[in-house]
């Protein structure tokens, strides 16, 4: 029998990667009552935006706002995405929590989304590094490799390069590491494979997985990952986003469906699924003219479900 956390944390991105991968602009208030609502369905990790100019990603002009908002709620842990220096700058003034920066290992897709080649991004890490050092800040560094798994652009990554990129990241001075499978080229087998050894190498400092669900293996992916121990994973309400490089993508992980799989896994989430349902419908209200994901919202839970009460086989007790 495999072997599966006790205690999964799922880290709602869908106010930054679904927002920024869509046409609707959601007013302040709105992405507000979002956040109010994943809290309250037991969410403790949000990602509320990214700091890039809002010429270029208007649907995210207000992260300052949503993050100052969400640093008033009791124990929830606020992220950030930020591109470059200058982004991280004003992340660390409004006191993110933690502050993700983007590394593709693919080079044609660094430079395509960036306009800096792998290497040039570790550097900036540094210089991220020093800058938060400097300022006393408590606000944590993530590096998040993504195309880890194949690119639209390039084509084929080699697992190397991803590893190469990741200790090129820890020794820069992030904090923490990731690993995304931004255009939905994983599959379970590979992802098993890579993140053994990308735990291995960074141990507690690998930090979380990022699945799309391009071809619709993004669950698959997620129990592969689990069965490596890792123990935190990225997710959108109604699956919202992808990525521009990636066309006929349908978009991330969705947070309902993983809550509810790890649940009737016996893998505790905190989160209160039926809650985390309503504000779906709520969302899905506002997003009206776009196209959503996700399966568990039109089937509803099954009568069989206890709320995650059956516990799973040799479980990874985990902080």
């Amino acid at each position: 029998m495999p072997s599966f956390p006790s205690r999964v944390v799922i880290r709602e991105v869908g106010l930054r990667d679904g927002l920024q991968s869509i046409q609707t602009v959601l007013p302040t208030e709105k992405k507000i009552q979002w956040i109010a609502g994943a809290y309250a369905a037991g969410q403790r990790e949000i990602e509320a935006g990214s700091f890039v100019p809002a010429r270029l990603l208007p649907q995210l002009a207000d992260t300052a706002e949503l993050v100052a908002y969400a640093k008033t709620l009791p124990g929830l842990f606020v992220s950030v995405l930020v591109p470059n220096l200058k982004g991280a700058e004003r992340a660390i003034d409004t006191q993110a929590d933690l502050m993700l920066v983007p590394l593709s290992a693919s080079r044609e897709h660094s430079l395509a989304n960036l306009r800096k080649t792998p290497d040039e991004v570790v550097a900036e890490v540094a210089r991220i590094r020093a800058a938060r050092d400097a300022a006393g800040s408590k606000t944590l560094i993530e590096g998040g490799i993504g195309t880890a798994f194949g690119c639209t652009i390039q084509g084929a990554v080699d697992q190397d390069e991803v590893l190469r990129c990741m200790q090129a990241l820890l020794d820069a001075g992030a904090d923490r590491v990731s690993i995304a499978d931004t255009v939905g080229y994983a599959n379970p087998a590979d992802v098993r494979d890579l993140f053994e050894k990308a735990r291995r190498m960074a141990g507690e400092r690998f930090w979380c997985g990022h699945f799309h669900d391009t071809r619709g293996l993004a669950l698959a992916n997620v129990y592969a990952a689990l069965e490596t121990g890792v123990t935190r994973f990225d997710a959108t309400l109604a699956g919202i986003g992808g990525c521009p490089h990636a066309p006929g993508a349908s978009g991330n992980a969705s947070s309902e469906d993983l809550a509810y799989m790890l649940a009737d896994m016996g893998i505790e989430t905190g989160i209160d699924i039926e809650r985390l349902l309503a504000l779906r419908a709520k969302v899905a209200q506002w997003l009206s003219n776009e196209t959503l994901h996700g399966t568990l919202w039109r089937a509803g839970l099954p009568k069989t479900f206890n709320g995650g009460a059956k516990r799973t086989a040799n479980p990874i007790v985990t902080a």
